[in-house]
C-alpha cells in the first residue's frame, strides 16, 4: 500500500502506537538485499546502490532501538559475495570498512563482528577488530554485523571448535561422539550467549534465507518486503514488526 507522503508521518505513528511492548522481538535479522538491483533501476552504478545501502543501516538501528530490540544482526556481506568481480568486491569493501567506523564513532552501539575474517583482506579485518574493540564497553544495543558470513560456514567452523576444545583436553572421539549435544555447536557458534533472532527481515522480495543464520533461525518468524533495501522505510519497518506481534509463536511446540 502506497499512501501519500503526507500521510505516512500519520500512518506510521499509527502503526508505532498499536505495536504491545509485549510483542517487541529481542533480536532481529536483517538480509540487506536489493542494493544493485536498486541501483540498476535507476541506471546507477552498483557502488552508488551499495553506498545508499549502507547510508540507510543508521536508520535501522535508530528504528529498533526506538521500539526496544536488544540485538540486531546485519547481513552486509556474504562468504558467496567474496565470488564477485574484484573491481566491485573491492569497492564494497571499501563502503562496508566505512559504514562500520562510522557507527563505531558515534558510541552509540556496542558492534560484533560475525564471520570468517580469515576470508576476508587483512586491512578490511583490521579494520572490523578495531570497530569491535572500540565499542566493546559501549552499553546500548548490541549490532552483529555479518560480514564475510555464510550459515554452512559458521557451523562448520562451530564443529571445528568443538573437536579442538575436546582434543585438548584429551577426549576421545569415541567420547566425544557419546555426549555429543546441540549445546556444543550453539555454545561455538558467532552469536554465542546472544538469543536467537525473534524476526529475520529480508528487503527486496526474494523469499528465501540464503543461509543467514541458518542455526539460530529455527524458531524465527521471517517477514520478506518488496521493497529494495536502500527504499526500506521506518513504515515498512513497523509492519514487520506489526506482522510479528500478530504471529502466534509456537517455538516448534
Amino acid at each position: 500500500m502506497r499512501l501519500p507522503n503526507p500521510l505516512y508521518g500519520l500512518y506510521e505513528r499509527h502503526l508505532a502506537a498499536a505495536l504491545p511492548a509485549s510483542a517487541v522481538p529481542r533480536h532481529i535479522g536483517v538480509i540487506l538485499d536489493g542494493n544493485r538491483r536498486w541501483a540498476r533501476n535507476l541506471g546507477a552504478t552498483t557502488s552508488h546502490g551499495h553506498r545508499r545501502g549502507a547510508d540507510k543501516i543508521t536508520e535501522l538501528l535508530t528504528w529498533s532501538q526506538e521500539v526496544g530490540v536488544d540485538v540486531v544482526t546485519l547481513w552486509m556481506l556474504s562468504t558467496d559475495n567474496l565470488a564477485r568481480p574484484a573491481e566491485e568486491l573491492d569497492e564494497l569493501l571499501r563502503i562496508i570498512e566505512n559504514v562500520v567506523t562510522e557507527l563505531a564513532d558515534t558510541g552509540q552501539w556496542r558492534l560484533q563482528v560475525v564471520g570468517a575474517l580469515d576470508l576476508l583482506p587483512a586491512a578490511t579485518a583490521q579494520v572490523l577488530r578495531e570497530a569491535q574493540e572500540r565499542t566493546a564497553q559501549v552499553d546500548g544495543l548490541h549490532v552483529n554485523v555479518a560480514i564475510g558470513y555464510g550459515g554452512r560456514h559458521e557451523i562448520a567452523q562451530a564443529v571445528r571448535s568443538v573437536l579442538r576444545e575436546h582434543v585438548g583436553r584429551g577426549t576421545s572421539i569415541e567420547e566425544l561422539a557419546q555426549t555429543f549435544d546441540v549445546e556444543h555447536i550453539a555454545e561455538h557458534l558467532y552469536t554465542a550467549g546472544q538469543p536467537d533472532p525473534d524476526l529475520v527481515i529480508r528487503t527486496s522480495g526474494e523469499q528465501r534465507l540464503g543461509g543467514f543464520l541458518l542455526w539460530q533461525s529455527v524458531h524465527s518468524e521471517f517477514y520478506f518486503c518488496e521493497a529494495y533495501w536502500p527504499d526500506f522505510r521506518r513504515v515498512d519497518f513497523l509492519r514487520a514488526l506489526r506482522s510479528y506481534a500478530a504471529r502466534e509463536r509456537r517455538l516448534g511446540r
